[in-house]
């Protein structure tokens, strides 16, 4: 077992072979799932300069063992849930666009590997990596939606269910044996809703983007040393905040 590992951010057009190892460890874990046919499962996010990305991965960057992407509203291509729920309930699109103009994205292809399974290393400190990088990109709103196992992990960042949506908040997809969660980060700012512990752990990353930290598993009585390195040179806080154009936007309950 890994002892030490990274978890690094960064704009996806700007390690584009990273992001390659990235859809190939996805894949392999939704494949294991049968569930290949979900609306992040795709290549085209790579060359889209609105997603960013965050992994974890050995210090030598040779292998990936879990990460996360977060794709802000550019006001050119829909945010995977959009995609995914679109055609169920249409009010999401609706929804997105109006927090647009403050800045808003998906946390979204959250997978790990069976190697750091347990550990809260493939699930949480990922989502937990991305909700940090927001602040960097300007947002402060982030849409999600979930499996079963990660609803907890959306729920210790912050985010709560979105039940103007779909039925109360929930959808069959991808597939119709199975469920997905919409959930929302109203408050990516200042963290209000996230658990203590996971709101101090995530101001103190904004503040030390580059650290060391010994963490421990929130399951199990194991150590891990995580090599922080969650700058992203190439944010512009201000590059996702979208204009409107003064149109009003019913976006329900």
């Amino acid at each position: 077992m890994e002892t030490d590992l990274r978890i690094r951010a960064f704009r996806a057009t700007d390690d584009i072979e990273t992001c390659k190892k990235f859809i190939a460890g996805h894949r392999k874990v939704l494949t294991i799932y049968g569930i290949e046919n979900i609306s992040s499962n795709t290549d085209s996010w790579i060359y889209n300069p609105a997603v960013f990305v965050v992994v974890v991965e050995s210090l030598d960057g040779e292998r990936l063992f879990g990460g996360a992407r977060v794709q802000a509203v550019d006001g050119l291509n829909p945010l995977p849930i959009e995609k995914a729920t679109s055609l169920l309930d249409p009010k999401i699109c609706d929804i997105v666009r109006y927090h647009s103009q403050f800045g808003t994205g998906e946390l979204c292809g959250l997978w790990n590997s069976k190697e750091v399974a347990g550990l809260g290393v493939g699930s949480l400190f990922p989502a937990r990596a991305s909700v940090v990088i927001a602040e960097q990109i300007g947002l402060t709103t982030m849409f999600s939606l979930c499996a079963p196992s990660t609803v907890r992990f959306n729920q210790w960042i912050g985010s709560t269910l979105l039940d103007s949506i779909g039925n109360r908040g929930t959808f069959y997809y991808p597939k119709l044996d199975l469920v997905a969660t919409a959930v929302f980060l109203k408050d990516a700012v200042s963290l209000e809703k996230a658990h203590p512990r996971e709101r101090e752990k995530m101001l103190f990353l904004r503040e030390n983007l580059q650290c060391i930290i010994m963490e421990k598993s929130p399951f199990k009585n194991v150590h891990v040393k995580i090599h922080y390195d969650l700058k992203i040179f190439s944010a512009d806080n201000q590059e996702f905040k979208l204009k409107i154009n003064g149109e009003k936007i019913n976006i329900g309950s």
